[in-house]
């Protein structure tokens, strides 16, 4: 690392507030605009790891998830995506997902790749940025816990064929860091050994960085699974990971403590701003929140800040201002603000 290199990276999530514009009259280069102005917004706001904002998914007809579990499933032979209503009725009895009105499909047979191409998604945002970029994929768990199986038998089994098809694909996408999204395992602390092995099969694919995200849920603004990151210390040192990016800024206080059983192979990324809230961290906030974790963890322990989630809830003048602060709050920890000023 050399001196001007700062030793905790910026990043962020994954998703941004998708442009207006891009919602109004959507087309392959209103993508890429909005692809370009988002990924440029994070370099000028002085992100070290930027991600595309994950625009390329959004379905308006699917706006509980933003596209993060249709996205996958939806071209993914083995999985039919007309349902009956009875098989709705079904669905809408099933605890924990009462934030979704339907499923995004029926697996009635063997789960294959489909038209699934996460190569040329990728390829868009790396002929774009500028830094390190990020990609990010909805983990096995997620949209195995989504789905109705009806060939499977188990979510374990079906979980562990997602995890293969993700795995073919992440071997092809060209990204810095590739970061699988687990947004319901928090919820559901009692699966994390098979959601642990499934994962791991596409960790072990990625032929970057690997990493791995968190988060208790985020549906208009609200966390959807009940839990604490004490039930997943096990699952998180079991991670073929280089580091995790975790929801801590709008946990519990004395919840990080937990992460001193975090092995030091995983480097931690800790969440300084909270999505949650549209009030604007100040760089004093964000920095006394790394100090106040490294004072818990040890110095040196926090590898990388970022949100507690995506901005896709937010407004963009708001998430715009977000980073600016957390870039800002990490310069005014490590004194980079102090030094920029002197020279």
């Amino acid at each position: 690392m050399s001196d001007t290199e700062p030793r905790i990276k910026t990043t962020v999530v994954g998703s941004y507030p998708v442009p207006d514009w891009l919602v109004s009259l959507p087309s392959e280069q209103a993508l890429v605009d909005a692809t370009r102005v988002v990924i440029m917004t994070q370099e000028q706001a002085g992100i070290d790891v930027v991600c595309d904002g994950e625009l390329y998914r959004f379905d308006v007809n699917h706006p509980e998830t933003n596209g993060m579990i249709e996205y996958f499933v939806k071209p993914m032979s083995g999985i039919r995506s007309e349902l009956s209503f009875a098989e709705l009725q079904d669905y809408r009895g099933e605890a924990g997902m009462r934030f979704r009105t339907r499923p995004p499909g029926i697996v009635d047979g063997p789960v294959g790749a489909g038209s699934l191409d996460l190569q040329s998604a990728a390829a868009r945002a790396r002929a774009i940025a500028s830094k390190p970029l990020k990609f990010t994929v909805t983990g096995p768990h997620m949209l195995a816990k989504t789905l109705m199986d009806r060939h499977y038998g188990t979510t374990a089994e079906l979980c562990l064929a997602i995890a293969d098809v993700l795995a073919e694909q992440v071997r092809h996408v060209e990204a810095d860091i590739i970061q699988l999204d687990e947004a319901n395992l928090p919820g559901h602390p009692e699966e994390w050994e098979w959601a642990a092995e499934a994962i791991n099969r596409v960790l072990d694919a990625v032929p970057t960085t690997p990493a791995v995200h968190l988060c208790f849920g985020n549906y208009g603004g609200q966390t959807i699974q009940d839990g604490t990151w004490a039930k997943l210390i096990d699952y998180l040192n079991s991670l073929h990971a280089d580091h995790i990016v975790m929801e801590n800024a709008h946990r519990p206080i004395e919840e990080l403590a937990i992460f001193r059983e975090l092995s030091p192979k995983i480097g931690m990324g800790l969440g300084v701003v909270d999505i949650k809230a549209n009030d604007i961290e100040s760089a004093d906030e964000i920095a006394r929140a790394i100090e106040h974790a490294e004072s818990i963890l040890g110095a040196g322990r926090v590898r990388y800040i970022h949100p507690d989630c995506g901005f896709w809830m937010l407004k963009r003048p708001i998430a715009d201002a977000k980073i600016r602060a957390l870039s800002a709050g990490r310069d005014l920890y490590e004194g980079r603000s102090r030094r920029a000023a002197a020279e």
